[in-house]
Order: C-alpha cells, then structure tokens, then sequence
C-alpha cells in the first residue's frame, strides 16, 4: 500500500522563505529560483501544487529521473493527478511502431492540460528533457478534434464512427481497450483515453438514448452517465483530420531523389497509405511532416513550469541534438532520408521562449558558455 504523506505539506506553509517564494510566483510574469536538497524537492514540488492550485510541469534532465521523481509525487501529491509524459520510443528519424501504452500516456498528458473533460482539475505533470524536445501534434487540432456527447443528443450514428476514426480510434469487435470503438445495431461502445471506462452509447435513430459506462472484461453496464467528454486516441492527428489537397501539398513536397531505390519505394508505398487516411505501422516516422507544437503549448496562461536543474536539462537537450544530427547525417549519406525531411525535436534556443510566465528554477538559472 503506498503512504499518502500529503497531509504533512501543510508544514512548510510556516516558513517565511516559502511564504516569499510562494508570492514570487503569484506576481505576474513571476520567475523564481530555489536551491533545495535532493530529497526535499518532491516535498517543496508537492506543497507549491497544493499551495498554488495550478497546472504545473517539472522538467527534469534524464528519464531515469523523471521516473523517480513521478514515484515519489505519488506519495505526496493526489496519485489521480499526478502524470509523466513518457519520451517517446523511437530514435529520431528511426522507422519503428510506436508502443500504444506510451502513446496512450502521451495522449493522456495532453488531454489533462488542455482539459477536456471541463473538470478544471490541475495535473501535476512530470516530463524528462528528451519528452520535453519532442515536437508534438498542434495544440489547436488537438482541441478542436474534443467535443462532448450528450444524452439526447440528435446525430448520425455512422458520423460518429467516421469522425473518432478521424481521431485515430480503432474499429473491434470488442472495446477492452483505451482507443477502441465498436459497432453493433443501434450500440456504438468507445474507449476514450480520458475515461477510466469504457462507454455505450444506445440510439433510436438517430438520437442518444442512454450513456453507460460498462465494465470491459465482462461487458455488462455500470453506471448511467448525461454525457461523456471524447478526445483524441492518438497523438498524431493531422494526417487523419486533413483532406487530401491539404494532404497532398505536404507529402508531395517531399524530396525523394536522394534517396536508394528501395528506400525511395518504401516512403511511395507509405506516403500513398498516409494520403488515403491508413496508418503505417511506423506512423510516428512521419510525425515532423505534421507535428509542430511542444507539451508547453498546451500549458494554459495560469501555470507553472519547475526546471529541476536548468543546465543540465539544457546539456542533455544540447546533447540528444547532437545525437540526432549524427543520426541524420549518417542517413542522409546511406539514402535512408529526405534531404529536407523537418526535425522531430526542438532545440534548447527554440524551447526556451515558449516557458510560461511562471517559471521555478531549482538551481542555476544562467545558460552554459
């Protein structure tokens, strides 16, 4: 059973250092910098969450401590609201599939700072410095694609399909799974990422007859619900809400004529299937033609971004850079890639003006050199 220590946040409120801190923060535009020992700062994170009632993201340098610390604001901190946003499982410019848990906790980071569910509920969202650089889908097609059903409701069945399709929901016999949608007689049952169950929806005609939330192993129905948030499934939306103008003026752009033979046939076959809406196994190969935004334009204006150690979350972002260029550059020269085929990552100098307002730092604020 994990020890919930959240009732021992209240002590440090009597501090006048963080009394001070904690009004540096609330001032407008207000950046702060606190040095704390290692062991204290998932208590000094934790007490800033509770005593500020924000959506906050701690940034750390390295994943392995970005895990740790995700462990440990799970004790301190209400464990429902607390996320890590996970790197993602490729190398740059590496053809791989991604794996659906990491892209589902992706997906649910990103659904709780845009919020929505409305609930206005602040996550507390732990990310490492390789997550942090990874260019992610637009935060206006992201919200764009959420919307709500609800009871009574008056709409086309097989036009919901088609548009949670369009949202990278997945089509079974069965619904187990977070991104998954069925369809029998006048039932559509969908998992929505957000929710901790999935959802049927009955119809008479074309109007919403009930919500229930159902249990997946036995699929019988639990409870009633009037409505039911439903945002995206997967983390790369562009290509499956795009039409095929919009689609064909960005995979035609591609130039292929450095590439080998095989590879130059490779990126036709996938490209083909991209333009009529499939998905590759290797979809997030493709993810920079469409992906431009970072987790910190999801941020909303009241927030708070903790940088654990800003120079070397800088460093390992500097770093991995290096790594990613050597990574291209190697395929460039066996004809493995497009000359002009757009980074999947920020760098440092492209990150740093998107920090919101408020900012923490935990130790030195000034850049390396």
């Amino acid at each position: 059973m994990r020890l919930k220590l959240t009732q021992l946040l209240h002590l440090v409120e009597e501090m006048p250092a963080y009394r001070q801190l904690v009004d540096e923060l609330e001032q407008k535009n207000g950046t702060a910098k606190a040095v704390v020992l290692e062991a204290a700062k998932p208590y000094l994170i934790a007490a800033l969450y509770q005593s500020l009632r924000l959506p906050m993201v701690v940034v750390t340098a390295q994943p392995e401590k970005c895990r740790k610390l995700y462990e440990q604001l799970l004790t301190w901190s209400d464990p429902s609201q607390v996320k890590l946003f996970p790197e993602p499982d490729a190398l740059p410019y590496e053809r791989i599939a991604s794996d659906a848990s990491t892209e589902l906790e992706r997906v649910q980071v990103l659904s709780a700072l845009a919020d929505i569910n409305g609930e206005a509920h602040a996550p507390l969202v732990v990310v490492s410095a390789p997550a942090l650089m990874q260019k992610t889908t637009p935060h206006g097609d992201f919200i764009s694609a959420c919307h709500t059903v609800k009871l009574g409701m008056n709409i086309e069945p097989f036009h919901l399909l088609r548009q949670w399709e369009a949202m990278g929901y997945r089509m079974e016999n069965m619904v187990e799974m977070p991104g998954t949608i069925g369809h029998r007689g006048g039932i559509i049952d969908i998992y929505p990422p957000t929710s901790d169950l999935p959802v049927r929806l009955e119809f008479l005609g074309n109007t919403i007859e009930s919500i229930r939330l159902f249990d997946p192993a036995s699929q019988r129905s639990l409870t009633s619900a009037s409505s039911i948030a439903i945002g995206p499934a997967i983390e790369l939306l562009t290509p499956l809400l795009s039409n095929r103008a919009e689609l064909e003026q960005v995979l035609g752009s591609i130039n292929l004529s450095g590439c080998s033979a095989e590879i130059r046939q490779q990126f036709k076959q996938e490209l083909a299937m991209l333009l009529d809406k499939q998905r590759p196994h290797n979809m997030q190969f493709y993810a920079p033609l469409f992906n431009k935004d970072s987790i910190l334009n999801f941020l909303p204006p009241a927030c708070l971004l903790v940088l654990d150690e800003p120079m070397n979350i800088e460093q390992a972002v500097d770093d991995l850079e290096a790594q990613a260029s050597q990574l291209r550059t190697e395929k460039l020269e066996r004809g493995e890639l497009s000359p002009d085929f757009p980074k999947p990552y920020f760098t440092w100098k492209e990150l740093e003006p998107q920090a919101p307002a408020a900012t923490l730092y935990h130790g030195k604020r000034q850049s390396r050199g």
